[in-house]
């Protein structure tokens, strides 16, 4: 079995598969600050509740965008399932060209979206990761990683309303509002936030589409991917566990092209 985690800046998600079969996922929040035997009592005690061993976990591939926890996953993985973690990144052998000016600069969860969009759709594509930040990654009809836009993600949005105007309240947003005039100070936030945040996305999207000059498709991951799809007008797909799928392709494809012990060092 293939252990997958993707570590973010808020949450990590981590993942089994069973060769093609996503067997189960979880979503952890991301410490900085844990070390590798703490790594293993969070994650041994999720591996319980599906009753899975550690031994039956062959092989790990990680995306990370926290360097101060590559250390800690590092030292779980060879202390408590006696093999070294894939860690991806832009010189990782994916099968897809990065256009950007340097790639070292992407971030590894971009390109396992991108991987992961291109395998599912074959087509030029816009994928929208609803982080912490809110990401937007394109890909060319032929395959070829483009670029994209980095914009602030909902949460770190709505905490600046909250830290920054004395008198608003922490809103839920959960649901999307029935209209967007407000009728009290919570639906008027909710409205605010949610359909102004749909703007965002679709104003962007449309800048993206004129500049690539030819039919895009447009899905979405991430945790509020789903809450966003309801609002945003070119949101046409929504991929729960597109990174997941993303790191058991690449995951395959560096075994394919034999540069695993590479990889790993």
């Amino acid at each position: 079995m293939l252990l997958v985690i993707d570590v973010g800046n808020t949450h990590t998600v981590v993942g089994i598969y069973d060769g093609d079969l996503l067997r189960c996922e979880w979503r952890i929040r991301t410490r900085r600050d844990m070390t590798g035997d703490e790594v293993y009592v969070a994650l041994h005690q999720l591996f319980k509740t599906r009753d899975i061993s550690e031994s039956g976990l062959t092989a790990t591939i990680v995306s990370c965008v926290v360097p101060a926890m590559k250390r800690a996953v590092d030292d779980f993985c060879r202390k408590y399932l006696n093999h070294s973690a894939l860690w991806v990144d832009n010189k990782t052998p994916m099968g897809m060209p990065i256009l950007y000016r340097n790639p070292a600069e992407v971030g590894a969860d971009r390109i396992v979206n991108a991987v992961a969009a291109y395998e599912r759709y074959r087509c030029a594509l816009i994928v929208i990761d609803f982080g912490t930040a809110t990401t937007f990654d394109c890909i060319s009809e032929a395959g070829e990683y483009l670029g994209g836009a980095i914009s602030p993600g909902i949460g770190i949005a709505s905490e600046a309303l909250f830290a920054r105007a004395a008198k608003l309240p922490r809103v839920e947003l959960f649901n999307v509002p029935e209209t967007a005039i407000g009728r009290d100070t919570v639906s008027s936030m909710q409205a605010g936030i949610l359909f102004g945040y749909a703007g965002l996305v679709d104003g962007i999207v449309a800048r993206i589409r004129k500049e690539m000059g030819e039919t895009v498709r447009v899905i979405a991951t991430g945790g509020l991917a789903t809450l966003m799809a309801n609002v945003s007008e070119c949101i046409e797909a929504v991929e729960p566990n597109l990174t997941l799928e993303g790191l058991r392709l690449i995951h395959r494809r560096i075994a394919e092209s034999g540069t695993a012990g590479k990889e790993a060092s």
